[in-house]
Protein backbone atom coordinates (compact mmCIF):
# COMPACT_ATOMS: atom_id res chain seq x y z
CA UNK A 1 0.00 0.00 0.00
CA UNK A 2 1.09 3.30 -1.12
CA UNK A 3 2.69 5.09 2.27
CA UNK A 4 4.04 2.10 3.51
CA UNK A 5 7.33 -0.01 3.90
CA UNK A 6 7.49 -2.60 1.25
CA UNK A 7 8.27 -6.16 2.22
CA UNK A 8 9.31 -8.68 -0.18
CA UNK A 9 10.89 -12.75 -0.21
CA UNK A 10 13.00 -13.84 -2.72
CA UNK A 11 12.91 -17.34 -2.39
CA UNK A 12 15.64 -19.75 -3.97
CA UNK A 13 15.92 -23.74 -3.98
CA UNK A 14 18.78 -25.79 -4.95
CA UNK A 15 17.34 -28.65 -6.63
CA UNK A 16 20.24 -30.46 -7.38
CA UNK A 17 22.06 -33.16 -5.07
CA UNK A 18 25.33 -30.84 -4.98
CA UNK A 19 26.17 -27.89 -2.68
CA UNK A 20 25.50 -24.47 -4.38
CA UNK A 21 26.85 -20.80 -3.80
CA UNK A 22 24.56 -18.15 -5.14
CA UNK A 23 25.41 -14.14 -5.69
CA UNK A 24 22.58 -12.10 -5.46
CA UNK A 25 22.86 -8.69 -6.57
CA UNK A 26 19.15 -7.12 -5.99
CA UNK A 27 17.92 -3.52 -7.28
CA UNK A 28 14.91 -1.61 -7.11
CA UNK A 29 14.04 1.38 -9.27
CA UNK A 30 10.59 3.52 -9.67
CA UNK A 31 9.28 3.54 -13.15
CA UNK A 32 6.84 4.66 -15.46
CA UNK A 33 3.61 2.40 -16.78
CA UNK A 34 6.34 2.37 -20.06
CA UNK A 35 9.29 0.60 -17.46
CA UNK A 36 11.60 3.54 -18.41
CA UNK A 37 13.46 3.98 -15.06
CA UNK A 38 12.99 7.09 -12.97
CA UNK A 39 15.40 6.65 -9.92
CA UNK A 40 17.43 3.74 -8.01
CA UNK A 41 15.68 2.81 -4.52
CA UNK A 42 17.88 -0.11 -3.44
CA UNK A 43 21.04 -1.77 -4.36
CA UNK A 44 22.12 -4.82 -2.13
CA UNK A 45 24.18 -7.98 -2.83
CA UNK A 46 24.28 -10.84 -0.75
CA UNK A 47 25.98 -14.22 -0.95
CA UNK A 48 24.14 -18.09 -0.32
CA UNK A 49 25.38 -21.39 1.02
CA UNK A 50 22.50 -24.12 -0.61
CA UNK A 51 22.61 -27.53 0.72
CA UNK A 52 21.46 -30.57 -1.69
CA UNK A 53 17.68 -30.22 -2.09
CA UNK A 54 17.84 -26.92 0.56
CA UNK A 55 15.42 -23.83 -0.16
CA UNK A 56 16.24 -20.36 1.57
CA UNK A 57 13.89 -16.92 1.92
CA UNK A 58 16.23 -13.85 1.20
CA UNK A 59 13.52 -11.02 2.90
CA UNK A 60 14.32 -7.45 1.53
CA UNK A 61 12.70 -4.20 2.91
CA UNK A 62 12.13 -1.20 0.47
CA UNK A 63 11.46 2.16 3.34
CA UNK A 64 8.73 4.45 2.81
CA UNK A 65 11.54 7.01 2.88
CA UNK A 66 13.17 5.65 0.26
CA UNK A 67 10.86 5.37 -2.57
CA UNK A 68 8.70 8.28 -1.44
CA UNK A 69 10.16 11.20 -3.48
CA UNK A 70 10.69 9.16 -6.42
CA UNK A 71 7.82 7.69 -6.82
CA UNK A 72 5.64 9.29 -10.05
CA UNK A 73 2.21 8.84 -10.11
CA UNK A 74 2.23 5.78 -12.08
CA UNK A 75 3.04 4.44 -8.19
CA UNK A 76 5.63 1.68 -9.76
CA UNK A 77 8.24 -0.35 -8.51
CA UNK A 78 10.78 -2.71 -10.38
CA UNK A 79 12.47 -4.82 -8.64
CA UNK A 80 15.23 -7.15 -9.87
CA UNK A 81 17.39 -10.15 -8.69
CA UNK A 82 20.19 -11.36 -10.55
CA UNK A 83 21.32 -14.72 -9.17
CA UNK A 84 24.55 -15.83 -10.05
CA UNK A 85 25.46 -19.79 -9.26
CA UNK A 86 29.51 -19.50 -8.63
CA UNK A 87 32.15 -21.89 -9.76
CA UNK A 88 29.66 -22.54 -12.93
CA UNK A 89 30.93 -20.69 -15.77
CA UNK A 90 28.46 -17.41 -15.33
CA UNK A 91 25.28 -19.72 -14.90
CA UNK A 92 22.48 -17.02 -14.25
CA UNK A 93 19.02 -16.39 -13.12
CA UNK A 94 17.39 -13.08 -13.71
CA UNK A 95 14.06 -12.59 -11.47
CA UNK A 96 12.18 -9.35 -11.81
CA UNK A 97 8.90 -8.15 -10.02
CA UNK A 98 6.90 -4.71 -11.07
CA UNK A 99 5.05 -3.50 -7.60
CA UNK A 100 1.86 -1.37 -8.20
CA UNK A 101 0.92 0.37 -5.00
CA UNK A 102 -2.46 0.56 -4.03
CA UNK A 103 -4.20 3.90 -3.01
CA UNK A 104 -6.90 2.90 -0.24
CA UNK A 105 -7.11 7.32 0.28
CA UNK A 106 -11.06 7.45 -1.18
CA UNK A 107 -13.78 6.43 0.32
CA UNK A 108 -17.04 7.70 -1.49
CA UNK A 109 -21.03 6.86 0.85
CA UNK A 110 -23.62 6.87 -0.93
CA UNK A 111 -27.63 7.38 0.83
CA UNK A 112 -29.43 4.33 -0.40
CA UNK A 113 -31.49 6.28 -2.62
CA UNK A 114 -31.23 8.50 -5.22
CA UNK A 115 -33.52 9.99 -6.66
CA UNK A 116 -34.02 12.44 -9.71
CA UNK A 117 -34.78 16.40 -8.93
CA UNK A 118 -34.07 15.46 -5.08
CA UNK A 119 -30.83 17.16 -3.17
CA UNK A 120 -28.59 14.22 -2.31
CA UNK A 121 -25.61 14.41 0.55
CA UNK A 122 -22.56 11.95 0.03
CA UNK A 123 -19.58 11.75 2.06
CA UNK A 124 -16.23 11.69 0.57
CA UNK A 125 -13.33 10.64 2.95
CA UNK A 126 -9.39 11.17 1.84
CA UNK A 127 -6.56 10.31 4.11
CA UNK A 128 -2.59 11.02 4.39
CA UNK A 129 -1.21 7.76 4.08
CA UNK A 130 2.17 8.85 5.18
CA UNK A 131 4.44 9.32 7.68
CA UNK A 132 4.87 12.85 7.80
CA UNK A 133 2.21 15.56 7.28
CA UNK A 134 0.86 17.06 4.08
CA UNK A 135 -0.32 20.57 2.69
CA UNK A 136 -1.92 22.19 -0.01
CA UNK A 137 -4.64 19.64 -0.33
CA UNK A 138 -7.53 19.51 -3.19
CA UNK A 139 -10.01 17.65 -4.10
CA UNK A 140 -11.53 18.37 -7.54
CA UNK A 141 -14.71 16.01 -7.98
CA UNK A 142 -15.98 15.81 -11.41
CA UNK A 143 -19.92 14.95 -11.92
CA UNK A 144 -22.56 15.54 -14.90
CA UNK A 145 -19.36 16.77 -16.95
CA UNK A 146 -18.96 19.64 -14.35
CA UNK A 147 -15.55 20.09 -11.96
CA UNK A 148 -15.76 21.31 -8.52
CA UNK A 149 -12.21 22.14 -7.10
CA UNK A 150 -12.40 22.15 -2.96
CA UNK A 151 -8.97 23.27 -1.12
CA UNK A 152 -8.63 21.57 2.34
CA UNK A 153 -6.82 21.40 5.50
CA UNK A 154 -3.55 20.33 5.92
CA UNK A 155 -3.09 16.45 6.95
CA UNK A 156 -0.84 15.18 9.78
CA UNK A 157 0.66 11.91 9.24
CA UNK A 158 -1.87 8.87 8.73
CA UNK A 159 -5.22 11.19 9.31
CA UNK A 160 -8.09 10.70 7.37
CA UNK A 161 -10.53 13.53 6.98
CA UNK A 162 -14.42 13.70 5.28
CA UNK A 163 -16.20 16.03 3.44
CA UNK A 164 -20.06 16.72 2.36
CA UNK A 165 -20.74 16.98 -0.78
CA UNK A 166 -24.34 18.23 -2.19
CA UNK A 167 -26.03 18.03 -5.50
CA UNK A 168 -29.37 17.22 -7.51
CA UNK A 169 -29.61 14.42 -10.11
CA UNK A 170 -31.13 15.85 -13.20
CA UNK A 171 -31.96 12.45 -14.99
CA UNK A 172 -32.33 8.91 -14.01
CA UNK A 173 -30.01 6.49 -15.13
CA UNK A 174 -26.15 5.39 -14.48
CA UNK A 175 -24.19 8.55 -12.69
CA UNK A 176 -20.61 8.58 -12.87
CA UNK A 177 -18.69 10.27 -9.56
CA UNK A 178 -14.84 10.84 -9.82
CA UNK A 179 -13.10 12.24 -7.21
CA UNK A 180 -9.24 12.95 -7.51
CA UNK A 181 -7.07 14.16 -4.37
CA UNK A 182 -3.72 15.43 -4.51
CA UNK A 183 -1.28 17.45 -1.90
CA UNK A 184 2.14 18.53 -2.23
CA UNK A 185 3.62 15.22 -1.20
CA UNK A 186 1.77 12.83 -3.97
CA UNK A 187 -1.08 13.67 -6.61
CA UNK A 188 -4.03 12.47 -8.69
CA UNK A 189 -5.05 9.88 -6.27
CA UNK A 190 -8.20 8.89 -7.65
CA UNK A 191 -11.75 7.28 -6.52
CA UNK A 192 -14.93 6.94 -8.56
CA UNK A 193 -18.18 5.53 -8.12
CA UNK A 194 -21.37 5.01 -10.59
CA UNK A 195 -24.34 5.98 -8.86
CA UNK A 196 -27.91 4.46 -10.14
CA UNK A 197 -30.66 7.56 -9.94
CA UNK A 198 -33.78 6.50 -9.99
CA UNK A 199 -37.22 8.41 -11.66
CA UNK A 200 -38.95 10.78 -9.62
Amino acid sequence: VFGKDINLILVLSNLSSDRKSVRVDMSASTILYTRRAVAEILKAATSVELGPRQGKHIRVKIPYTHYGRYLTTDKRIQVTALCEVMRTHGLKLLVEKTIILEDTNIIIKLPRRVVVNKAVSLEISYANPLPEPVSRCVLLVTLMNQQVKINLARLAPRERSKIYFEFTPRRAGPLQLQVDFSCDKFSHVKGFVTIAVAPA
